[in-house]
């Protein structure tokens, strides 16, 4: 199913009796910081939402050299799904990066995902090793961003440019301003994740899907995020945002909140 922006009432629907918790997944360089307007408006209509920070992100205390692995990059979300009460299942939001995140927090307890949602997100198969769906994202110049291949693990920074012009075109600027001061040196786990087996079909693979795509992202594109869904799960619930740039959580804060809200009260 494809639902367009204009298709669809912005209005956030209040949280049915049994939806479920919805746990926001930041993308690189970023934190559970990003998602404060889509949180807001998520509990403002009585949704419970935890955004939390991954390993060496936002406020987490932990340097990069403290999260070796993407299962360390990871851990307080597969902290979170252990967390969970026995029989309760969240919905799991994974915003760029954050996909990966997602993904591998369903390889491991499908049994607590009720839905994993991909906005504008890397969205991995069961064919391919781990790391080939950002292998394929389109070339891209990185302008101001400082990479350093001989950390351990290889490290990234978002250039202020590269945000500015790239990610946070359409963004109101005092949330470009915001990601000035709390972005963070970050990795892709490339290697680390080369080394991995495919996430299965019978775990991954089983968990419900669904992909926003952000149709004004100038990173990863329109027809990249198609492409990755009709290689990766061809089955799933498409939805779109007509005037998202790639940070989805500033450019269109309403429509991805309602389109949250509606999974949650639909996957139960």
């Amino acid at each position: 199913m494809t639902t367009g922006a204009g298709e669809q009432s912005a209005a956030v629907a209040p949280a049915a009796e049994g939806a479920r918790r919805i746990i926001l997944v930041h993308g690189t360089g970023h934190g559970g910081w990003c998602w404060y307007r889509v949180a807001t408006l998520l509990r403002a209509a009585g949704h419970r939402v935890d955004a939390p920070d991954l390993a060496a992100s936002g406020a987490d205390p932990r340097q990069l050299r403290d999260a070796p692995t993407f299962e360390d990059y990871t851990r307080p979300l597969l902290d979170a799904l252990t967390a969970l009460p026995d029989g309760e299942r969240a919905v799991l939001v994974g915003h760029s990066f954050g996909g990966m995140s997602v993904a591998l927090a369903a390889e491991m307890f499908p049994e607590k995902v009720a839905a994993a949602v991909f906005v504008t997100a890397f969205l991995p198969d069961c064919t391919h090793p781990r790391s080939h769906v950002i292998e394929q994202l389109p070339p891209l110049d990185w302008m101001d961003s400082v990479m350093d291949e001989d950390h351990v693990p290889p490290s990234i920074f978002l250039g202020p440019e590269l945000l500015r012009q790239k990610l946070y075109q359409l963004s109101p600027p005092e949330d470009y301003t915001l990601s000035q001061s709390l972005a963070r040196m970050s990795s892709y786990y490339v290697a680390d994740m080369q080394s991995k087996p495919p996430f299965s079909e019978a775990r991954y693979g089983a968990v419900s899907k669904v992909y926003v795509v952000c149709k004004q992202d100038l990173v990863m594109v329109e027809g990249y995020q198609r492409a990755m869904v009709a290689a990766g799960c061809p089955g799933a619930e498409v939805r779109e945002i007509a005037s998202a740039d790639h940070m989805a959580m500033f450019s269109a804060p309403l429509h991805l909140a309602a389109h949250l809200a509606h999974v949650a009260n639909t996957y139960t």
